[in-house]
């Protein structure tokens, strides 16, 4: 055995298993299944121009180096990004823990009830700061927060201002430069016009539905906004407002002076910088626009027992299901940052944050203040943590990097120094010598920090947050490490079990690709430092775009779209403006199949795209002849198709040639949505489908931990002719020469999970990529093969075989009283996660299996569903006292004096004997979704306290 191949230690089958494997599929060889899989004609005719393989020794040998041509200086510049300091107690328990981030999206809420009120307490601490009634469970950064308030605002605008079509926007000149960015890539599509100006001058014309402002400002200043948002309420003006969660500590809750959004981000709650991040952002807002809020809500119902149980609440707002009427396209939140930034609320309580916001203040006053002695003038008379120095910046600068400092420059004439948690006496007297030298005065050193207040009377807090007990009660490490190990055990993840998610690829994120992630050679890295200091992340990040580019068999690479929902809508953005670019903006049409992922039509429409559906085949097929009468009637105004390739019956259709032909003949682009790009890489690509551009999920294919529902980043890949329309970002030059303003806050979107696909890449090597896909095909057909004669599976390639996933239909056991979420709650009594449910087929199981999964956990897989089958034959629909109606089985039921069922507690809990060795108990009995709806509570109240109201 070779004990350097990352690739043996990456995918599951041994290679001893590979021929009863394949005498179970019936191939002769993994090239014959490949043969009988891929279209011959899109198979790749020679191998990846790819490095080989390195060592897991040899990878974390040159991370290490590449970290040390990382400058990590001082940095002060603000603007949304500050250092924090990460508890090593959340870095230990949480961050580096497989048991929370290999976890999925709670969709099945019996075995996520830890991860469900790890992120309940993130929306209560979120609800408590802003002041607002209902919070969501993250977003995926500060500006894209933003840009999704506009658009609610927008919607939600009063009768006559949608009757008058108002449709004009105020943005304070005080927003985030990256803020400002994204809002102007998101008003384009939607014909919103953006007004930048001054908030003080506005004049709340009728022809404005909405306004946002930043609190405090970019440059630090923390205005009084009160009058202006009463003259917006008068004027039906709603508005918006973006805002430091630190600083919310000490500044009052933008929800008591009458806003109607809060967005920002919770970065500085623990998270490291990482270039950029993940971090997790927040989307506060009245319960009056609840229907309308874009991404998740964790809501407090019962289970069948009447016992509190968590859930994600208002499912039927989840993009597959409303499609091109969806609020967003926002799919893909930021789980497990949001855990970490909550957990942080946890650890410190109101009284630790109280002590963190207040030394950040005295911090920034007592820098003020020693500046102004040495003869400089600060221009901010009220401020958090972020003061403007007149100076000449350009000398300031010169002696700032000499010492290993950074500030933000907004114009020659003024320095803006923004402090943070980690600013130490220490750094205020290093940052007194740079400007003392600048002035060839001597300064009188800091010994202690000055107790002053610059915060306003008239906008300090005044109210109490974080009163709950869970606030209260976990101020010791061992009492919060054993807090968060509890919320584990109540999860599964990828330390229990498969999880086989169809569309989901829950492979292996292996420890060597995950270890980096922990230096704060990376994770102390602002994104918006100059590029010369990030030389290890440039390397890295631009050696990750070439090998994307590769693999995809195109021109070039944005890594900045930072979830697969964004890279949807960052392609079709780049498509609109190569439109835009040969005089044809009126090519609107998006043509979308039937059988396509729900975010894809939600992205068309936020790109202001016309969605045409075309029709299925029998088999499941993109019926190509509809696909060309629809192409030739809009041939004058077709913008795009979107494509999921294999399709999302899980099928190499072989027509895809034919397909992007027809399209291309007819004046229009190809979008691949590359969330099945673990079937393709290294045995065919979009490039050789005739694709023009893909978004990757890079939490699917290239092993970035799903993080419980996010971190997730949706790289763009382009063919030749949209190159020059790649995103660009305000501050750090990125993007073509003709690019698309920003897709998300940071130039490089969430660079520091990159560090994973590029280790992912690396690691596996040009032969390795191609034997993972290899054998995420033939575990899935090995699945089918074994559930044959079991469940129908429905659709298949021409040949019979499935490429890496499967449909497997449960629509016929309703003639026994079983539904397929039934099926899906008895798999938790066999350890099991459900695989897709009810998508893209309502009462289907989607199956996925990947490459990372050994014989046995598929053997334990396929026998945990005959075992249910037989369970199945034994029902009567007449009789729905069954183990299927009544799954899951917690432990409180299998102990419990009474037993009222008509089997026995062993067929409930051990139905197998490999059960018992490894027994998962779920926390809850199986969730009441509809009570939990007609109840929405989304704090951590106490649910009695509710009821008695």
């Amino acid at each position: 055995m070779n004990t350097d191949s990352f690739a043996l230690r990456h995918i599951g089958p041994r290679e001893s298993d590979l021929p009863q494997m394949l005498e179970t599929v019936g191939a002769s060889s993994l090239d014959q299944l490949m043969y009988e899989t891929v279209p011959d004609d899109i198979l790749l005719k020679k191998a990846l121009d790819l490095d080989t393989a390195m060592s897991e020794q040899e990878y974390l040998e040159h991370i290490t180096e590449l970290s040390s041509k990382n400058k990590v200086f001082k940095t002060y510049i603000g603007l949304g990004y500050h250092q924090s300091n990460l508890p090593p107690v959340i870095q230990r328990n949480i961050l580096e823990n497989p048991g929370w981030y290999t976890a999925y999206t709670p969709y099945q809420a019996e075995i996520a009830q830890g991860r469900l009120e790890a992120l309940l307490n993130f929306q209560t601490a979120v609800a408590d700061l802003t002041g607002m009634e209902l919070t969501n469970a993250s977003l995926l950064d500060e500006s894209t927060a933003a840009a999704e308030a506009m658009a609610l605002l927008f919607a939600v605008r009063e009768k006559e201002k949608k009757k008058s079509n108002a449709s004009k926007f105020f943005v304070s000149e005080e927003i985030l430069p990256q803020t400002l960015s994204l809002l102007q890539t998101r008003s384009t599509p939607l014909e919103i016009e953006l007004v930048v100006g001054n908030h003080e001058e506005f004049d709340f014309a009728d022809d404005f539905f909405g306004a946002i402002l930043q609190y405090p400002g970019k440059t630090g200043k923390v205005h009084n906004y009160k009058e202006f948002i009463q003259k917006a309420n008068d004027s039906q003006i709603k508005v918006a407002v973006a805002a430091d969660i630190l600083s919310l500590v000490l500044l009052e809750s933008p929800g008591n002076f009458g806003v109607d959004v809060v967005v920002g981000t919770t970065q500085r709650f623990g998270i490291p910088l990482g270039y950029g991040g993940p971090h997790a952002a927040f989307f506060a807002t009245k319960e009056e626009y609840k229907r309308s809020v874009p991404g998740r809500i964790i809501g407090v119902s019962k289970d069948t027992d009447g016992n509190r149980a968590l859930r994600m609440a208002l499912q039927t707002r989840e993009q597959h299901i409303k499609r091109d009427r969806a609020t967003s396209n926002i799919c893909t939140a930021q789980v497990l940052l949001a855990v970490m930034a909550g957990m942080y609320a946890v650890y410190h309580g109101p009284e630790g944050l109280k002590y963190i916001a207040n030394k950040v203040h005295s911090t920034a006053v007592t820098l003020s203040n020693s500046l102004e002695k040495l003869g400089f003038e600060q221009v901010n008379d009220t401020f958090f943590d972020t003061i403007a120095i007149k100076t000449d910046a350009t000398k300031i600068k010169f002696l700032a990097e000499a010492k290993e400092v950074n500030f933000y420059y907004p114009d020659s004439g003024t320095v803006s120094i923004a402090l943070n948690e980690a600013t130490t006496i220490k750094d205020l007297n290093k940052i007194l010598a740079i400007f003392s030298e600048a002035v060839k005065k001597d300064f009188q050193k800091i010994t202690e920090l000055d107790s002053e207040n610059r915060i306003p009377e008239e906008v300090a807090r005044k109210t109490e947050f974080l009163q709950q007990d869970v606030f209260n009660s976990y101020h010791s490490e061992t009492d919060l490490m054993r807090y968060i190990k509890k919320l584990e055990r109540k999860d599964l993840s990828l330390t229990h079990s498969m999880i086989s998610l169809g569309s989901c690829t829950m492979k292996l994120n292996a420890a060597a690709e995950m270890l980096p992630l922990s230096d704060p050679m990376w994770g102390n890295m602002h994104p918006f430092v100059p590029v010369e200091q990030a030389e290890g992340y440039q390397i890295v990040l631009k050696k990750l775009e070439k090998q994307l580019t590769e693999i995809t068999g195109f021109a070039a690479t944005s890594l900045q779209p930072n979830s697969g929902a964004q890279g949807e809508f960052a392609g079709l953005m780049v498509i609109r403006a190569y439109h835009e670019s040969r005089g044809e903006a009126h090519r609107n049409i998006c043509l979308i199949p039937a059988s396509a992922h729900g975010t894809n039509p939600a992205s068309a429409v936020m790109a202001g795209m016309k969605v045409v559906v075309t029709k299925s085949t029998a088999e499941g097929n993109i019926d190509v002849d509809d696909l060309r009468e629809k192409a030739l009637k809009h041939k004058d105004n077709l913008s795009c198709l979107m494509v999921t390739y294999p399709s999302t019956h899980g099928v190499y259709e072989s027509a895809i040639r034919e397909i992007t032909s027809i399209i291309h003949e007819n004046g229009g682009q190809v979008y691949m949505d590359g969330a099945n790009m673990n079937a393709q890489v290294g045995l065919t690509n979009p490039g050789a489908i005739g694709a023009d551009v893909c978004h990757l999920n890079l939490h699917k294919t290239f092993a970035i931990p799903h993080g419980g529902g996010g971190p997730g980043v949706g790289p763009i890949c382009v063919a030749k002719q949209l190159a020059p329309f790649l995103p660009s970002n305000p501050i750090i030059k990125t993007g073509g020469e003709q690019a698309i303003t920003a897709i998300s806050s940071a130039p490089y979107g969430s660079s520091l999970v990159c560090l994973i696909s590029y280790a992912y890449i690396c690691m596996l090597g040009v032969n390795g990529l191609k034997k993972a896909t290899q054998y995420a095909i033939l575990n899935a057909n090995y699945i089918k093969e074994r559930l044959n004669g079991h469940y129908e599976v429905l659709y298949a390639g021409e040949r019979g075989r499935a490429a890496h996933e499967m449909i497997v239909d449960c629509r016929p056991f309703k003639e026994k009283g079983i539904e397929v979420t039934d099926i899906a709650k008895r798999l938790i009594d066999y350890g099991f996660h459900a695989p897709t449910v009810s998508f893209p087929i309502a009462g289907t199981l989607m199956i996925e299996p990947t490459e990372s999964e050994s014989k046995t956990s598929l053997d334990q897989f396929c026998d945990a569903m005959i075992s249910i089958r037989k369970e199945i034959e034994e029902a009567d629909k007449d009789h729905p006292n069954n183990v299927l109606k009544n799954s899951p089985h917690t432990l409180q039921m299998l102990t419990a004096d009474n037993w009222e069922y008509p089997y026995t507690r062993q067929e409930a809990a051990f139905p197998m004997d490999y059960i018992a060795d490894n027994k998962f108990w779920p926390s809850v009995r199986r969730v009441d979704d509809a009570y939990g709806d007609r109840n929405l509570i989304c704090t951590c109240d106490p649910i009695e306290s509710y009821m008695d109201a």
